[in-house]
C-alpha cells in the first residue's frame, strides 16, 4: 500500500508554522517513514502533485489574488486540507492590515519604512493592484482540520500528521492543543 502524500504551502504569514514543523526534530525521520512528503516550502517541489495528495497544509492568511489561487489549487488537489496556525485559522497578525485602507498599508510597506529604497514610490505590479482583506483559509475554500497556534506546537503537529498518516482523523480538543 502506498504511503499517504503530504504537501504544504504558505500564504500571508511569517513561516513560523513551517519552522515549528521542523521542530519535530528527529521525529521527522519517523514521519517520512509514514508519509511521502511532497511539495513544501522546504523541499524542491513547490506545488502539490497534479494528481493530488492525501493531505494539504496551508499556513498563513489569504491577502491577495495569488494566495486565493494557491488555496484553491491546494484544496482541489488535497483529500484533506489543514488550516495550519493562527493566520490560516483566524487571519492572525496579517489581518491587522484590515484596519487600514489599502493605500495606507502600501504606503507604510513601501514608502515609510526605514528599509525602503528611498524612491518613495509604491511598486507597480499587477499583484499589488489586487490585494484583498486578509482572510482565514476557510473563508475562501473548505477546510477539514483547523490546527491553531502561533505557531502550533511541534508535538501537536507530529500528532496530527501521524494520526492522518495512519488513516485516523486526529482529535483536536482544548486539552490536547496546549502540550508541553
Amino acid at each position: 500500500m502506498a504511503k499517504p502524500t503530504v504537501a504544504s504551502d504558505w500564504l500571508a504569514g511569517c513561516a513560523g508554522c513551517h519552522m515549528s514543523f521542523l521542530d519535530i526534530d528527529e521525529r521527522i525521520v519517523k514521519l517520512v517513514e509514514l508519509v511521502d512528503l511532497r511539495a513544501t516550502p522546504i523541499t524542491d517541489f513547490k506545488t502539490p502533485d497534479e494528481g493530488g495528495v492525501t493531505v494539504g497544509i496551508l499556513e498563513g492568511g489569504i491577502n491577495n489574488t495569488y494566495n486565493e489561487h494557491v488555496a484553491k489549487q491546494m484544496r482541489a488537489r488535497s483529500q484533506i486540507l489543514i488550516a495550519f496556525g493562527d493566520c490560516a485559522v483566524f487571519g492572525g497578525i496579517p489581518a491587522m492590515r484590515n484596519f487600514f485602507t489599502l493605500e495606507e498599508s502600501l504606503k507604510r510597506a513601501y514608502v515609510d519604512t526605514p528599509s525602503t529604497d528611498g524612491s518613495g514610490k509604491i511598486p507597480s505590479s499587477p499583484e499589488l493592484a489586487k490585494p484583498t482583506l486578509v482572510r482565514p483559509v476557510h473563508e475562501v475554500v473548505p477546510v477539514d482540520i483547523f490546527l491553531p497556534g502561533c505557531p502550533p506546537d511541534a508535538d501537536i503537529i507530529f500528532y496530527v500528521l501521524s494520526e492522518l498518516a495512519q488513516g485516523r482523523i486526529p482529535e483536536l480538543e482544548k486539552n490536547n492543543l496546549m502540550w508541553n
